[in-house]
């Protein structure tokens, strides 16, 4: 269990170069890089370290110094971050609430890339419309009221926007009610919301009163 902190499989991006300058210049432009961590804070979007690698320099046709390759950024928010995937342009900046719609739940998470999901497409649902997606990694939370309470858990599932869109390439976090996997091997697509209601209950055995009794508790394999 990492706390604030994690390494993650590396991804290559590109950041928005707004985002190392206060904002304040440099919009519409890029510097490419590598996501080695992910940082959780609760009431924060997912930031990342990130590791720079200078190749923005061979986009421009006339030589210019390579300034920034080896350079690193910590917390760089998700909203700055672009797959460095075969895109026809850079795609538009994502609001915060649809590029990750809940915030970080604790600083205590794990990550993990789920099995049997990641290598097929997924499905994200964003402003009431879906757009396929290519999964990343997977955060979850602990170790705090909200993170532990069955109603309100919610992990963020990493991925970044496939489809033909303004959005292409934008890396997001959504929890399980904002995605659909995808695997024909395994399972036919469901269409249409399912039909769940977040429980509201702990399951614990120990809570039953038959633990009172120790001729219950204790009646194990090796008792007569």
């Amino acid at each position: 269990m990492s706390y604030l902190i994690d390494n993650i499989p590396h991804f290559k991006c590109w950041v928005r170069k707004e985002f190392t300058h206060n904002h304040e210049q440099y919009h519409g432009e890029f510097l490419h890089a590598i996501a080695i961590a992910v940082n959780t804070i609760p009431d924060r979007s997912l930031s990342f370290q990130v590791v720079f690698t200078g190749c923005e320099a061979d986009l421009y046709e006339e030589e210019i110094p390579n300034i920034h390759g080896g350079a690193m950024w910590a917390r760089m928010p998700i909203q700055a971050l672009v797959a460095d995937i075969s895109m026809d342009q850079f795609p538009e900046p994502m609001e915060n609430h649809l590029a990750q719609p809940w915030d970080c739940e604790s600083r205590h998470h794990a990550t993990m890339i789920l099995d049997r999901t990641s290598s097929s497409p997924w499905i994200a649902k964003i402003d009431g419309e879906f757009y396929k997606s290519k999964y990343l990694f997977t955060v979850d939370y602990t170790d705090h009221p909200i993170a532990d309470c069955p109603a309100q858990h919610k992990q963020s599932h990493v991925m970044y926007i496939t489809e033909d869109c303004e959005w292409k390439g934008n890396v997001i976090a959504l929890p399980n009610n904002r995605v659909r996997v995808t695997n024909p091997a395994l399972w036919v697509t469901g269409e249409g919301p399912p039909d769940f209601k977040p429980s509201q209950y702990l399951h614990s055995a120990e809570e039953h009163e038959s633990y009172m009794d120790p001729e219950i508790t204790f009646n194990n394999l090796y008792e007569e």
